[in-house]
């Protein structure tokens, strides 16, 4: 069985994730970091596209006392399985997603990744090799599940997000929309890539809830899928 999808991301007031340089801006603030950390503790496996690591570095661990204690009394590790998404094997072997916390770790790859690449990431993670030339993300889903994940959080990066919201992959997402302006038409979206053409193929979008949270605000979608297509 597929994982449950939650997207979760904060973009500006123009819709932007980051600068044209692709580089990392505080957008949300303290409250929404809570938020955040608290979804997280409560997910199997985090999961990020290799231009996230290359750009942020993150290292995806929980960070509260208190989250890591729901965590523990579960009888789960302190941090969910991290999983990148990286069709060449680009990972650094020195990312912090493979080296801070304790916890389990993936990297998924195309049969095109470079074996001396892989040869090194597979000391600090477990390789899941998924699609020729890029990650198929309907078979890496169904890896994913067949390891026993079933909620999985995606922080990013847009091609990411994009490719997930194609597959038909996100069942809910998290946006919170900062009080600030980014701009720049290179600047990344939370859906990046070529988009949907025609208007059948947009993915429809319920709204859960709206609120008020640090100086900004959190939508919270349900995802309906495309739109049924008229006879």
């Amino acid at each position: 069985m597929r994982p449950y999808v939650v997207v979760n991301i904060a973009m500006s007031a123009d819709g932007k994730i980051s600068t044209r340089e692709r580089r990392q801006v505080r957008i949300s603030g303290t409250q929404d970091f809570t938020r955040v950390d608290q979804l997280k503790a409560g997910c199997d496996a985090i999961m990020v596209g290799i231009g996230t690591v290359l750009a942020d570095d993150p290292s995806l661990t929980v960070k509260s006392e208190k989250c890591l204690n729901y965590r523990r009394k579960q009888g789960w590790d302190d941090h969910p399985l991290r999983v990148v998404v990286d069709s060449s094997g680009a990972t650094p072997p020195d990312a912090s997603i493979l080296h801070k916390g304790k916890g389990k770790r993936v990297v998924a790859v195309s049969k095109r990744a470079d074996p001396i690449k892989i040869s090194l990431l597979e000391k600090k993670a477990t390789i899941l090799v998924a699609g020729k030339d890029e990650v198929d993300l309907i078979v890496l889903m169904d890896k994913l599940g067949n390891l026993g994940i079933h909620r999985i959080m995606v922080e990013g990066g847009g091609t990411l997000i994009a490719g997930l919201m194609k597959a038909g992959l996100v069942n809910e997402i998290y946006t919170f929309i900062g009080n600030i302006i980014i701009g720049g038409k290179d600047a990344p979206t939370i859906t990046d890539g070529e988009g949907f053409i025609k208007e059948s193929e947009f993915t429809r979008l319920t709204l859960l809830e709206a609120r008020r949270i640090d100086n900004g605000i959190l939508l919270h979608w349900k995802v309906n899928g495309p739109e049924p297509k008229q006879d």
